[in-house]
């Protein structure tokens, strides 16, 4: 199974069983577990309710301490652990980016751990959306592009 996504699980325990979350896995990464297709994810990405971001931000550090990880970007919300980043936003951000309700994403459980997860529609919605942030453009190289044709062929 991929490391990257065994790392997800091992978080995603602590945070189901720590802080009564559960997360939403994004990007790259969950896009690969929901087509089957290798994207070769670079990082975690990992939505978590805006208020850990906030005022529970210290609860959700530790905890990531806790797991060995050390925090690198506190803007992203980033942290690492050897070869492995991974980095926080918040899920309230997908219903005025991309239309989708985070509160209605189906949740899986896998190895006891639940989770959220995005459908292939709902990715579509979001690379669409992505493809529009200039930042993403450069940082990306138009691998959001690909993307959006790979899920375009998946679904029509």
């Amino acid at each position: 199974m991929n490391r990257k996504y065994e790392e997800f699980l091992l978080v995603s325990k602590k945070l189901n069983k720590g802080l009564n979350i559960v997360p939403v896995l994004y990007g790259s990464l969950g896009l690969e577990i929901v087509t089957g297709i290798d994207f070769s994810p670079q990082d975690i990405d990992i939505l978590v309710p805006k208020r850990f971001l906030d005022e529970n931000w210290p609860l959700l550090m530790e905890t990531m301490e806790k797991l060995g990880y050390t925090q690198i970007d506190l803007h992203e919300h980033k942290f690492k652990k050897s070869d492995i980043e991974i980095g926080f936003a918040f899920e309230e951000h997908l219903l005025p980016f991309a239309r989708i309700h985070y509160n209605k994403l189906e949740i899986i459980t896998d190895q006891n751990v639940s989770y959220k997860l995005l459908s292939e529609e709902e990715y579509l919605l979001v690379y669409k959306q992505s493809v529009k942030d200039s930042y993403r453009r450069t940082k990306n190289n138009n691998k959001d592009l690909k993307k959006i044709e790979i899920l375009e062929k998946i679904l029509n």
